[in-house]
């Protein structure tokens, strides 16, 4: 298929979809895909229909992590039927395609870029106010892909507040300017924790270089996600953290952050 007849169908498929969101980061290791799915939750618990996009080809965990990794996608003449995560929330990813989810995938960029293009042309995703894509790390092929093949796509940028990883958020934030993307703003992920024995706040990874990197490039900063332990204990058995403890910190930052991008959108 020629690439704009595959512009065409990404076009028309995606006309149902008011909003569309880029989850990225200038570096792995950021909890980027945890935020991915804690907003997509966020939004759906605001009765919100939300498309969750999993176009990390190498290492997607959100199916995983949303307790959903035994199902399997729905292929018809038709097209493919995103697996069901809740009422609101619809979820494809490429770990529902793998016969088995040790072997890797070894692909190359133009394989990458046509798994993206059926993921966004070929999935039957219907009436949706928000399609939130959570891309690997970087500035490469996947965000690229995405970034040219939906036009007036919207995007955050996840960092942790240590100096390292806020040097490549400001490359991430270059990069969707550069793409012509809406940056909503600036997500700071661990962000201190509160011990659960004497009740002080920890700065594990600092504090503050989120908001301090979002003055400098001048975009939105949308607020601390701070760290929880049980946010990696119920995501590894797929259960929703902020389902299962709408009152924790980490919950309450999350659907704040979820609530000043439905503001700005």
């Amino acid at each position: 298929m020629a690439k704009d007849e595959a512009q065409l169908k990404v076009d028309k498929n995606l006309e149902k979809i008011k909003n569309r969101l880029l989850v990225f980061s200038g570096k792995g290791g950021v909890g980027k895909s945890t935020v991915a799915a804690n907003l997509s939750l966020a939004f759906a618990r605001k009765g919100l229909k939300v498309g969750l996009l999993d176009v990390d080809i190498h290492g997607p965990n959100l199916a995983k992590m949303l307790g959903v990794e035994d199902k399997k996608l729905d292929v018809s003449a038709d097209g493919i039927r995103a697996v069901d995560v809740n009422n609101n929330l619809k979820l494809v990813s490429m770990s529902f395609l793998l016969q088995d989810p040790n072997i890797p995938v070894i692909w190359r960029g133009p394989m990458k870029m046509k798994a993206i293009e059926q993921f966004l042309g070929e999935v039957m995703w219907g009436e949706l106010d928000w399609l939130i894509i959570d891309s690997p790390p970087g500035t490469g092929d996947e965000p690229l892909s995405v970034a040219q093949l939906i036009p007036a796509t919207g995007a955050v940028v996840v960092t942790t507040p240590q100096e390292v990883s806020l040097m490549d958020s400001r490359k991430a934030i270059q990069f969707g300017w550069k793409l012509g993307l809406k940056i909503f703003g600036i997500i700071e992920n661990m962000s201190g924790m509160v011990c659960p024995h004497c009740g002080k706040k920890i700065d594990i990874f600092k504090e503050g270089g989120g908001e301090k990197a979002a003055k400098e490039m001048q975009v939105p900063f949308l607020g601390r996600i701070p760290l929880d332990p049980q946010i990696v204990t119920l995501g590894d058995e797929g259960k929703s953290f902020i389902e299962a403890l709408p009152e924790a910190s980490a919950s309450k930052a999350f659907m704040k952050v979820a609530e000043k991008i439905l503001e700005s959108a």
